[in-house]
């Protein structure tokens, strides 16, 4: 089964030829290297681009790196930095270009997991100044990416994030409805190659083994990583943390309670950043909606593959409402907009009453579970598994009633209806509607 990521697709060709590096960034087995090397690459044959003018290199692949040998026998093509650590050699590499292109044609260079090229920063910025080279890259390390465009490409980089399958993605690989095909993504995910397995057997082991043997392993060599029990330790807190408020003292309190452990504050605000740099979670900042302001904790943490989180806690704490505010989370993000968790400072009445007699107000702040923007466009969201009382109505659109901006305000739950708004203008629309419906419904 081919998955078409239609909409990463449509990222790229929008930033064809447009003069930047395109810059493919995501977690490791989420698809980038799939949607660059053979998805991007046959539309760019279909759009008649002869083959010999498409070089594709990957970096983590023995087979290409041996074709560097014959450049500079003297010189090591593979850089040793440790043990588990390379470089390829960035002056071989440069070579084997020159050696395949001209200054007249026009030439696409797909190069994938391109942060374990040595010099990697010099030699992208060398090719920008072939106007006649379009540049993409893949990798699966922020820190060796984004952080680096942002300080040293200084505009001349572009981001395409590519997320595991979205859940309408899903659903072209399977003929199950999607009440049943939701029972399966709530539990193992969006991971392409985990999607095709047949055996829930054989998605768990692929999926604990990923998080072990891939993410942790990552983390530990690229960050050198001493106390690795208490990195495992935080990623199985943080697993557990999806969709509740949280600061770096609330999971050091953890460990201390659950694991009879003393760790830092600091420490764990490291290790938060290695896994978000690392695109396993992603961090949503809090926005005061009255005030305008961004709060700086709690915070909420997310996962960019829930089968991933679910494994990561031995596939025993599946409780689906915060599963499904995650998949929500993934969702906007899909769609392209920038994702906060919103709150609203309501005044409300209080049951004491001052020396007059007349009762006191207190603040109170209510949450909103999104606050998703992408340019001019701002949509406020909550998601809610179930709306069958009349007090589980009223809890959910609360937040949403005092918000006194005129942008759109939803209610995402299990519903089996028909989208509707009520009386004051909040839409409430079923799940697999939203889920499935076209991109721009928002």
């Amino acid at each position: 089964m081919e998955y078409p990521r239609e909409i990463y697709l449509r990222r790229l060709s929008d930033r064809k030829q447009n003069g930047l590096i395109k810059i493919i960034t995501g977690a490791r087995r989420a698809g980038k290297s799939y949607l660059l090397n053979e998805l991007y690459y046959k539309q760019l044959l279909n759009t008649g681009v002869p083959s010999k003018n498409i070089i594709r290199f990957a970096f983590d692949s023995d087979e290409d790196i041996d074709m560097l040998d014959s450049y500079f026998p003297e010189e090591p093509t593979k850089i040793r930095k440790s043990a588990e650590v390379f470089f390829v050699n960035s002056k071989k590499f440069r070579a084997y270009i020159k050696d395949r292109t001209n200054d007249t044609d026009n030439y696409y260079l797909l190069l994938d997991e391109v942060q374990l090229l040595d010099s990697f920063i010099g030699t992208l910025n060398g090719f920008l100044r072939h106007t006649n080279y379009d540049i993409y890259v893949t990798g699966s390390n922020s820190r060796f990416l984004s952080s680096d465009i942002a300080t040293e490409f200084k505009g001349r980089g572009t981001i395409v994030h590519v997320l595991p399958l979205a859940f309408s993605e899903y659903m072209q690989g399977t003929v199950a409805a999607p009440e049943k095909a939701w029972r399966e993504y709530v539990i193992t995910g969006g991971i392409p190659l985990v999607a095709q397995m047949k055996s829930d057997e054989e998605k768990a082991a692929y999926l604990k083994n990923l998080c072990e043997e891939t993410y942790l392993k990552d983390i530990i060599v690229h960050n050198n990583i001493r106390k690795k029990v208490e990195l495992a330790d935080t990623f199985d807190i943080l697993a557990s943390m999806i969709g509740s408020p949280v600061n770096t003292k609330k999971i050091t309190d953890t460990f201390k309670s659950l694991l009879d452990k003393s760790i830092t504050a600091n420490t764990i605000g490291d290790y938060v950043e290695y896994f978000q740099d690392a695109f396993v979670i992603s961090k949503a900042k809090k926005y005061n909606i009255k005030g305008r302001k961004y709060i700086s904790a709690p915070f909420k943490l997310y996962f960019e593959d829930i089968g991933v989180r679910n494994a990561r806690l031995n596939f025993r704490q599946i409780e689906e409402t915060h599963i499904m505010e995650n998949i929500l989370y993934n969702e906007l993000r899909y769609r392209g907009f920038n994702v906060d968790v919103g709150e609203v400072n309501v005044s409300e009445k209080t049951d004491r009453v001052d020396v007059n007699g007349k009762h006191i107000y207190a603040q109170k702040a209510l949450e909103v579970d999104f606050v998703a923007t992408k340019g001019n466009q701002k949509f406020y969201i909550q998601s809610a598994l179930s709306m069958e009382s009349a007090e589980k109505q009223a809890q959910e659109k609360r937040s949403l009633y005092n918000i006194d901006d005129s942008f759109k305000k939803v209610v995402v739950a299990k519903t089996g209806l028909n989208p509707a708004y009520d009386d004051k203008g909040v839409l409430v629309i079923d799940l697999f509607d939203f889920l499935l419906g076209k991109e721009g419904q928002l």
